[in-house]
């Protein structure tokens, strides 16, 4: 990843932290950092196994509670998890995903037509639409290619 895009990245993360009172500790930078040098949508687990590389002791459940507070704060996003462990994202612009079903990959695309998608009235009247995503379903190339 570019030296602009961790910059960047790395005033989105002091700035959420400070406007929602969230002291930046180094284990929550280091949490921050791992996700964001992430190439896909890694579990807690994942960024836990990296984690406890810089901090032995930290726990499991610190690293899982601070992803959740960190989705809440909006910083990452939380990806669908079909009965799966959750995973987490760094990519806050909108894109849509394509998971496969076999081997669980979520891959990023974008799409304007799919950005675009008009939403049904009785939907738009009931609730609240803070995001609109596009969940494609299938078999990657990897596992194609092994059937």
């Amino acid at each position: 990843m570019n030296n602009k895009i961790n910059l960047n990245r790395k005033k989105l993360f002091e700035k959420q932290c400070k406007q929602n009172h969230l002291r930046i500790t180094p284990q929550r930078s280091v949490i921050f950092q791992s996700l964001t040098d992430s190439p896909d949508h890694p579990t807690a687990d994942m960024i836990y196994q990296q984690v406890k590389k810089q901090f032995p002791n930290i726990s499991f459940d610190t690293v899982n509670r601070t992803l959740i507070t960190f989705a809440e704060i909006g910083l990452v996003n939380l990806v669908e998890g079909y009965g799966e462990s959750r995973r987490f994202e760094p990519n806050l612009n909108q894109h849509h995903h394509f998971r496969c079903i076999k081997c669980h990959k979520i891959i990023d695309f974008q799409d304007d037509d799919l950005n675009s998608i008009k939403i049904p009235e009785n939907i738009k009247s009931k609730f609240k639409i803070l995001n609109q995503r596009v969940v494609l379903e299938g078999l990657c190339d990897q596992c194609c290619l092994k059937n």
